[in-house]
């Protein structure tokens, strides 16, 4: 039996994969038990019907990125009608614009992924893995503060779009409060059905119909098609060398690993003993430079290999580092005593605020989040994978193991590199490293603005300073999990959200 560590989004989640390593589940076992229990239940930050990215690597083999990303629909529709969306505003994150309903769902790939790496790497039985998320539906889970304060935004503009969907989040027309015990009506009975059938239920099975039905009536664009044709695809992820570290995280078509990947070679260089005014200044430099080619040149790439090999090159020739002239996730790290890792980050968008009666599952708006894709309706042709920040990255160093991610739309990569220079370069604690103020430049044709915790000197000659009061969920909510050379592990949860950890098995 293994011993397994595990950081994510919440202690019932961490619970989850505790009773999985109890049963002799391993890392990926483990993780995916704590990821389907987190999508599940955080109602606005995350839902089955979205799109995820797994890294796993197993000891003495190379690494891989399983790439669940959420597609753009249409396979065998013949209409030209226009997809139902509508635009909403939001106030959440200083303001934003998405599109929602029907038209604004892509195809999901998250259970996809999810039955593929435990097909690949699992060890436990696929219903133990389901087991914990089926008695939280059942029971009732508590609505985080996380979720909580973005339904304060969206509960009724975008949740209130489905009947079972309004009831089980408010009460006399009001959200319910914090920690309140959210029960989602058919959730349980479509979790056990894919306990029961495997993720063949949601791909072409009854919930398939189910939302295809639904899509269709509403006039979106999905397809039982759709469904029916989705793979998750393995893909060889990027690698990176830092200080004797060999840093695993997802390639393109996703974008994530990419910019993660181009900080940490340009600053790789980098001679600091800590985060003094000059390091910040190099930092806000490099975040601009890689920022804006990722604005400029990714999100609207016809050739996302080709422009993010790019990207990569001038980061590697210092030419990051010159002069110069986004939304919701759910991440979970784990790792065994045999150096299995497994890094796992999933997100469904703003949420399109459709729920398919009798599933209790919300479905996705990632064709509509138009800060990620901006090319919106006109992605492309029917089956290509979105834009993703999603980055969840695995490294090595000797018999050291760490696993990474994090949430936070396009501070995913500013935080997870500012944690692996914490850790690598300044040596801190992993703990320390995890809950250090952290800085991200918003890069914006209207003027680019720092963002940042207090507890850092930040330069103020350049850009605008937004500073906030405290510590936010804002900048991630980074879950960090290291297996040491004596086999000991040490696991954080970033304070920044409410998360949750654990060293489980024997």
């Amino acid at each position: 039996m293994s011993r397994v560590a595990v950081a994510t989004t919440s202690q019932l989640a961490a619970d989850a994969a505790a009773a999985v390593a109890d049963i002799g589940g391993n890392a990926v076992d483990c993780a995916l038990a704590a990821a389907l229990l987190s999508i599940n239940s955080e109602p606005g930050v995350c839902a089955l019907a979205g799109g995820a990215y797994i890294t796993i690597w197993p000891t003495g083999a190379d690494p891989i990125t399983i790439d669940g990303n959420v597609a753009m629909p249409g396979l065998g529709r013949k209409t030209s009608q226009a997809p139902a969306t509508q635009f909403v505003k939001l106030d959440y994150g200083g303001g934003i614009e998405t599109m929602i309903g029907a038209g604004s769902i892509a195809v999901p790939g998250t259970l996809a992924a999810i039955e593929l790496a435990w097909q690949q790497h699992g060890k436990a039985p696929w219903r133990q893995l389901l087991a914990p998320s089926i008695a939280a539906a059942e029971s009732g889970f508590p609505l985080s503060a996380a979720c909580h304060h973005y339904l304060q935004y969206s509960g009724s503009t975008i949740f209130g779009n489905s009947e079972d969907g309004f009831a089980a989040l408010h009460e006399n027309e009001l959200l319910r409060p914090v920690r309140s015990s959210i029960r989602v009506p058919h959730l349980a009975d479509s979790l056990a059905a894919i306990a029961s059938e495997g993720a063949g239920t949601f791909y072409e099975g009854e919930i398939a119909e189910k939302i295809a039905r639904h899509v269709d009536y509403q006039g979106g664009l999905l397809t039982r098609a759709d469904l029916q044709s989705y793979r998750a695809i393995i893909r060889a992820p990027l690698l990176t060398e830092l200080r004797h570290w060999h840093i695993a995280s997802n390639p393109p078509p996703a974008v994530g690993g990419a910019v993660l990947s181009a900080m940490l070679r340009a600053f790789a260089a980098e001679e600091m003993s800590s985060w003094n005014r000059e390091s910040l200044r190099r930092l806000i430099r490099l975040q601009h430079n890689v920022l804006t080619f990722r604005s400029e040149k990714l999100d609207l790439s016809n050739d996302i290999d080709s422009d993010a090999q790019r990207l990569l090159s001038l980061a590697g020739e210092g030419r990051m580092l010159s002069r110069w002239s986004s939304a919701s996730t759910v991440h979970t790290s784990a790792v065994d005593d045999s150096g299995l890792a497994c890094s796992i980050t999933a997100s469904s968008g703003y949420g399109s605020g459709e729920m398919p009666a009798g599933t209790g599952l919300w479905l996705n708006n990632c064709i509509g989040e138009l800060e990620l894709n901006r090319k919106g309706l006109d992605a492309g042709p029917p089956g290509v994978r979105l834009p993703s920040n999603m980055a969840p990255s695995i490294a090595r160093c000797g018999r050291r193991v760490l696993a990474i991610g994090s949430p936070g739309a396009d501070r995913i990569t500013t935080a997870l590199h500012q944690f692996l220079v914490n850790f690598i370069q300044l040596e801190l604690g992993l703990g320390d490293a995890v809950a250090h103020p952290r800085l991200h430049l918003e890069v914006s044709p209207q003027g680019s603005r720092i963002a940042t915790e207090p507890g850092l000197d930040v330069p103020d000659d350049e850009f605008a300073v937004l500073p906030y009061p405290d510590i936010s969920m804002y900048f991630g909510g980074v879950g960090a999990v290291l297996l040491r050379e004596n086999n000991e592990f040490e696991v954080a949860a970033d304070p920044r959200r409410e998360g949750g950890v654990c060293i489980a098995g024997r």
